[in-house]
């Protein structure tokens, strides 16, 4: 019975154990997400500023 008991706590702890990671990897994609848009927004703004000074010479 105690082995049964051992088993399930294990069990419970390594799915506690995956569950965390998952959340913890979700997370970290979000922010990179966000991250990559402020880069690209960035990236395009730069480029609209140097096609307008081309433009105006």
């Amino acid at each position: 019975m105690t082995t049964v008991v051992l088993l399930c706590v294990v069990c419970s702890a390594l799915a506690g154990g995956v569950l965390l990671a998952y959340g913890l990897c979700l997370g970290m994609f979000r922010l990179l997400r966000i991250h990559s848009m402020q880069v690209a927004q960035q990236r395009m703004l730069r480029q609209q500023a140097a096609q307008a000074a081309v433009a105006q010479a």
